[in-house]
């Protein structure tokens, strides 16, 4: 059983002419020139032809601890955390889950559609030409949301940092100015709505309680505590007479209900003064209530025309060296594939790169297979010198490359071929089909010449 090697076939499939490859390209350095550097000048000239993009940003501070319903301030106050929150220590924290309720807050319509009327975004004709049927119509917020905008809850921190592009750098300064100023609003909108429904719910608790005071004050009776102290004679005489006891037990029967009544009146007088301790931090509350937990850590900048994010010069210099050196290598492949003359990376496998020069190397392969009929095939005319160096080897023919049937019997009687063109000047199409004539004849290419 013959085995097989796939060692073998892999150094082979592997097998890099590095040599033809540089040749290929030096050979094609004034195409590449030319459009390497027409690439850079294209990229560059972008960037002053190409609209200005503006950047505005803004930094803002989430101050949950300024709430002016906190407990630090209205110790009455009971925020909507709970478990789903954590409580006001997962609020104090500055956990996610705080922000992430922000950020929705300032991407909601109640912020962002006010942005789109106050700025007049509405649909246009698409690149300016195309008809819209939304044309003149404000933008809605998810429209608004797709592009141009971000919004980043800076890690580990309370921030949220605003970012707009515009082409416009005013109207990148308006926007983002109008998100930090409707969503400060928004957020005293909340304030005012929440400390007025407290205030209104305690104010209704301390009315009732107060009713029930005055009531409890009209309905008091009995006798107070120190009413026995006085009826020191009355106690001695209980002892002999049925009459004095049951005036004693009627006295103590007062005593008892006034101590009720007096016990009951004030549970009612605490509960009076402790709704109109918490009517006074709701009154509060409500005169704060037009202040916001918002700090502007970073004011958006106007910005001058020179000030403009996109394009820049250095960047698109790079981009003009990276696309030209990806072109060039396009245009190497087109025109090594469309070029009408012979070129280095249509040559077979053994190339022999300067004939003059290295003439012995042809001589070499020769005299090794001096007894074996060798065929040289001529693409271009040879010169004097080299005729008269191969007349010595009277195993090899001479035969110009054609397409006819003379061709073929002469190729057909060899049993190696050496092959003798021209860079830049041979015919490739000629080239290559005589390539395909002596694959199909299966004619082994002993060497490829090339000659100046």
């Amino acid at each position: 059983m013959e085995n097989y090697n796939y060692n073998n076939e892999l150094d082979e499939e592997l097998t890099i002419d590095l040599k033809k490859i540089f040749f290929t390209i030096w050979s094609r350095k004034s195409l590449i020139i030319k459009i390497f550097i027409s690439v850079i000048l294209f990229f560059i000239l972008l960037t002053f032809i190409s609209p200005k993009k503006y950047i505005v940003n803004s930094d803002l501070y989430i101050n949950k601890a300024n709430n002016s319903n906190m407990m630090e301030i209205n110790p009455f106050a009971l925020e909507e955390l709970g478990a789903a929150g954590g409580g006001v220590a997962a609020l104090m924290s500055g956990g996610s889950g705080a922000l992430s309720n922000e950020l929705e807050l300032i991407q909601s319509p109640l912020v962002i559609d006010k942005v789109i009327k106050e700025n007049n975004l509405v649909y246009k004709k698409r690149w300016g030409i195309i008809p819209n049927k939304k044309e003149g119509e404000y933008i809605s917020t998810a429209a608004f949301l797709k592009k141009n905008i971000s919004f980043e809850n800076k890690k580990g921190t309370n921030v949220i940092s605003i970012e707009y592009k515009a082409k416009d750098p005013e109207l990148a300064y308006n926007i983002v100015n109008s998100i930090i100023n409707n969503y400060i609003e928004l957020h005293k909108q909340l304030n005012s709505e929440k400390s007025k429904s407290d205030k209104e719910i305690i104010e209704t608790e301390y009315t009732k309680a107060k009713a029930a005071l005055s009531k409890k004050v009209d309905a008091v009776q009995g006798l107070p505590e120190n009413a026995m102290t006085t009826t020191g004679n009355l106690t001695a005489m209980s002892a002999f007479s049925k009459s004095a006891q049951q005036a004693m037990s009627t006295i103590k029967g007062q005593v008892i209900a006034g101590e009720r009544s007096r016990i009951e009146l004030t549970e009612e007088a605490a509960k009076v003064a402790e709704l109109s301790s918490k009517l006074e931090w709701a009154k509060m509350v409500d005169k704060m209530s037009d202040s916001s937990k918002v700090l502007v850590l970073k004011e958006p900048q106007k910005l001058r025309d020179f000030e403009y994010s996109s394009p820049k010069l250095l960047i698109n210099i790079i981009l003009g060296i990276v696309f030209g050196f990806i072109i060039s290598i396009f245009a190497i492949i087109i025109a090594e594939l469309t070029d009408r003359k012979l070129s280095f990376s249509m040559l077979s496998d053994n190339v022999l790169y300067d004939l003059e020069k290295d003439f012995t190397d042809l001589k070499l392969q020769l005299l090794a297979n001096q007894e074996k009929n060798i065929s040289i095939i001529t693409f271009e005319n040879l010169s004097d010198d080299i005729l008269s160096s191969l007349k010595e080897f009277k195993n090899i023919t001479l035969i110009k490359a054609d397409i006819t049937n003379e061709f073929v019997q002469y190729i057909n009687k060899s049993e190696k071929v050496v092959l003798f063109s021209k860079i830049g000047q041979t015919n490739s199409k000629l080239y290559k089909q005589i390539r395909t004539i002596l694959t199909d004849m299966k004619k082994n290419i002993l060497l490829d010449c090339l000659i100046k």
